[in-house]
């Protein structure tokens, strides 16, 4: 071999041996368990004021949750908050957190359903809080987790349960995913608030809005590193193609000013969802903070929506 060709030969070897070291280093940034450091300086993140978040947690410390736990498919320990109704009642609402959040993230929506007679059950995700899991399934393994949360339920309540599932931004994308599972019908209803259309989309999106870098060939190898390490392919985290199998009704919620989760993406959603459904669009909302801007609008939008099927 010439010494032409070597040269080649060693250098594409070492441009190989950067680019995947640059896409291991985009699945520990995104999809591995540790501290998000990017979320707190990401100007695309709405900051809550502080007295709200403080009323907030002051509520949920005062209520009575129960630590609860169940086991995934894959073996992982769940963990969940629960809070019974003040009276009886098979009502009950899942709430689904955000991206690098914890079920207590869910707290002022907790408080809502609270009020409206509901039991509440606030998951942590796998990955997230006080659950196993080394990875983020960004909606995708946790769609099943949902379920396996359903069904701790309806044991729980009994088969008249009447369950709403009601997640914001990767919750939203969850619940969503959830929807194209075989899910019983003591499920009622689904709410979904900020989600994206799919795992590639968004990953797409904020590799060219936080680091200017295009998604060829960096999203397929670092897909192939997901698979290796989280077992599943981005390609697979597919809202758009779990609706297809969508069942339940289906109110879409999204703020207007959102640019973390796009807003062109809640049209996506919107047209895929093949059966029942509403939209709220919130104008001057920010991502995940919908509840916050317009909270009479939104809670009036969603005690009509749950008020039609679940009685």
């Amino acid at each position: 071999m010439s010494r032409g060709w070597t040269i080649v030969l060693v250098g594409a070897g070492a441009l190989l041996i950067l680019l995947l070291a640059f896409c291991l280093h985009l699945y520990r940034l995104a999809i591995h368990r540790n501290r998000k450091w990017f979320m707190g300086d990401e100007s695309s993140l709405p900051k809550a004021e502080a007295e709200a978040v403080k009323a907030m947690y002051e509520w949920f410390r005062s209520q009575p949750f129960e630590d609860v736990a169940i086991r995934s498919d894959d073996g992982l320990t769940l963990r969940a908050h629960y809070l019974e109704a003040d009276e009886p009642t098979e009502r009950a609402v899942i709430l689904a957190h955000g991206y690098s959040g914890r079920g207590r993230d869910m707290a002022c929506f907790a408080q809502f359903y609270h009020e409206l007679g509901y039991r509440v059950l606030m998951p942590d995700n796998r990955g997230h809080g006080q659950s196993d899991g080394h990875y983020i399934g960004f909606g995708w393994h946790d769609r099943k987790d949902y379920v396996r949360w359903i069904e701790y339920l309806v044991k729980r309540i009994g088969d008249r349960a009447q369950i709403v599932l009601h997640g914001v931004s990767m919750g939203g994308g969850a619940v969503l995913m959830t929807t194209g599972e075989p899910l019983p019908e003591q499920v009622k209803c689904v709410i979904s608030d900020c989600a994206y259309s799919s795992v590639i989309g968004i990953l797409k999106y904020h590799l060219k809005q936080m680091f200017r870098l295009p998604a060829f060939p960096l999203l397929p190898l670092t897909s192939l590193i997901c698979k290796w390490k989280a077992g599943y392919f981005f390609g697979e985290a597919s809202t758009l193609r779990q609706l297809r199998r969508a069942t339940k009704p289906i109110l879409l919620i999204h703020g207007e000013e959102d640019t973390f989760v796009p807003f062109s993406m809640a049209h996506e959603i919107y047209e895929a969802i093949p059966g029942e459904k509403e939209r709220l669009t919130v104008p001057g909302a920010p991502h995940a903070m919908s509840f916050l801007v317009d909270p009479q609008g939104y809670k009036n939008a969603v005690i009509g929506f749950i008020n039609r099927y679940a009685t």
